[in-house]
């Protein structure tokens, strides 16, 4: 075999087989040249196919445009003949509204004329009256000047009185003021010593009716820990059942009243060493804030004895 005979064989070879002509590309470095030319023939295949597809679509997508603007030119065909027909209408309207104006421009003109020459006569009359009117404005000046020094004197007088008004509303607001002032006083005095007499009336009656042994305790806050100062202390303290019960005795209690009394208690604890069984408030009247207060606490509220 001749080297020319050998060329058309491998030649033949390379065309029909595929595996051949591959192995043939991957000695000379060629295969995986002609895998990827094979792949992207077969994308731009695939990419070819998606256009005719999307020719398609699109073609379509017209031809229903075109029919939905042939339908619009038709709508605006009949719209342009519906408008040309409104506007012969309302010329027609129109010539008829400007021949009812002209009739009724003259027809006012008739009456402007009329109503001029009332005017004319009234102005006559309104003339003759303005002349009568002037003469009466004299007379009532000649009055308000008699009237003018009438006031001057009541003027006076009235200063005169006004004076003597301001000197008695400073006499009345002094003695006002040293009324308050007794009035505060009594009331403060009568305040401390009622709200005493009715912590003894009810600790009597916690002694009496309960049993319990009331007696007062005192004690120094150097801290502040009740008011926030240095101040001396007080608190009821009953001890049944070997139990240490406080008590605080309040006619009005308010959440403030609340704290405090556990702030005693705290102080109570700190000074004696002993731990309070029981805290106990007796009052007869409590605000809701004071009872929420208490109940927070753990501190007990009696309106009723």
């Amino acid at each position: 075999m001749d080297i020319a005979e050998l060329k058309a064989r491998l030649l033949k070879l390379l065309e029909e087989d595929t595996e051949f002509r591959y192995a043939v590309a991957g000695l000379i470095g060629l295969g995986e040249i002609l895998r990827r030319l094979d792949r992207h023939e077969e994308e731009l295949k695939k990419i070819w196919e998606e256009i005719a597809r999307l020719r398609e679509d699109m073609n379509r997508g017209f031809e229903r445009y075109d029919q939905q603007i042939a339908k619009l030119w038709n709508e605006i065909a009949k719209l342009r003949e519906d408008m040309v027909k409104g506007f012969e209408r309302h010329d027609m309207e129109l010539a008829k509204l400007r021949e009812d104006m002209v009739k009724g421009f003259e027809r006012h003109d008739i009456e402007l004329a009329k109503l001029r020459e009332d005017f004319n006569r009234a102005i006559q009359l309104f003339e003759k009256r303005f002349e009568e009117i002037d003469r009466r404005f004299d007379e009532v000046n000649k009055r308000f000047e008699a009237i003018d020094k009438r006031f001057e004197i009541i003027v006076n007088r009235l200063d005169r009185h006004e004076e003597e008004i301001k000197r008695l509303r400073e006499d009345m607001v002094k003695g006002f003021e040293r009324i308050d002032r007794r009035i505060s006083a009594l009331g403060a005095r009568w305040g401390i010593e009622s709200e005493e007499a009715f912590r003894e009336g009810l600790r009597g009656i916690l002694e009496k009716e309960l049993g319990f042994k009331v007696e007062r305790w005192k004690a120094r806050d150097d801290k502040g820990i009740v008011f926030g100062y240095p101040s001396e202390v007080e608190i009821d303290v009953a001890i049944v059942d070997k139990k240490i019960i406080l008590i605080e005795i309040s006619s009005h209690v308010r959440a403030s009243d609340v704290y405090t009394f556990k702030r005693k208690a705290e102080l109570y604890k700190e000074k004696t060493g002993r731990e309070p069984d029981r805290l106990i408030i007796v009052t007869p009247y409590a605000d809701e804030n004071a009872l929420e207060a208490a109940a927070k606490l753990g501190i007990e509220i009696y309106t009723r004895v």
